[in-house]
């Protein structure tokens, strides 16, 4: 073969590599086109992207606004009373206890007059400032007077709420962590089952119980007798069928 024909060959044979590598190449192009528009981030709409948002519920102490009736009224700030030791008082959250001391001492650099309470059931001390006191709605024991009235709604007619079970234990919850007895009463009264009623449930017989611990408390130390009499005649006060 001459020179002029194995060079004629020689091109013939590069020209498909050549065509070859420019599809290849505008492949490869297409390619990078593909991924740059997948990885360019999509322009919203105009009207999705000025869409407004949708205003933020109301909240009413976390809960969304709504018919949401109050548990109970606020608890009324105790009547300003001098405390002294030895006395016994009633703390809200924790029930009867007994003046222990009062003594001023500093905390973080301040000096207050502190109330020491302790409550041997649950082997606690609490401390009250005397000037929060009111407003904590610590108070003395209430008289006898005021118990004789305790007792007439023991008597009374139960008042059982067609509401959710629910409703209703975050109600007595908060009537027995008023600290008023008369409300205490009313829970011991609503809750307790006389023969021949359905049984309580568990969470019912939970809140009756805790309910008729807290006023018995107070009523013994009222009366000066043990809870366990104490409990014995609050229950004959309840009204019987």
């Amino acid at each position: 073969m001459s020179d002029k024909q194995k060079s004629g060959a020689a091109k013939k044979s590069a020209k498909p590599v050549t065509e070859t590598l420019d599809d290849m190449t505008g492949a490869d192009t297409e390619t990078q086109k593909a991924t740059d528009k997948a990885a360019k981030p999509r322009r919203a709409p105009e009207s999705e992207a000025e869409a407004p948002a949708a205003p933020a519920p109301v909240m009413h102490g976390g809960v969304p606004a709504g018919p949401i009736r109050p548990l109970s009224p606020p608890r009324a700030p105790a009547k300003a009373e001098n405390f002294q030791q030895g006395d016994y008082v009633v703390y809200p959250t924790h029930g009867v206890g007994k003046v222990e001391r009062i003594a001023v001492e500093e905390i973080a650099g301040h000096t207050l007059e502190l109330i020491h309470i302790t409550f041997d059931e649950n082997r606690m001390t609490l401390r009250v400032p005397t000037n929060k006191a009111r407003t904590a709605g610590l108070r003395k024991l209430a008289s006898k007077k005021q118990f004789d009235e305790v007792l007439s709604v023991l008597k009374g007619r139960a008042r059982v709420k067609r509401t959710m079970w629910s409703r209703r234990a975050q109600e007595y919850e908060a009537k027995i962590n008023s600290g008023d007895p008369s409300a205490i009463a009313e829970v011991v009264r609503d809750l307790h089952r006389n023969a021949g009623q359905p049984d309580q449930s568990f969470s019912e017989r939970q809140i009756y119980e805790s309910a008729l611990d807290r006023l018995a408390a107070e009523y013994a130390a009222l009366e000066q007798i043990d809870k366990a009499t104490a409990i014995e005649r609050l229950i004959s006060h309840l009204k019987s069928e």
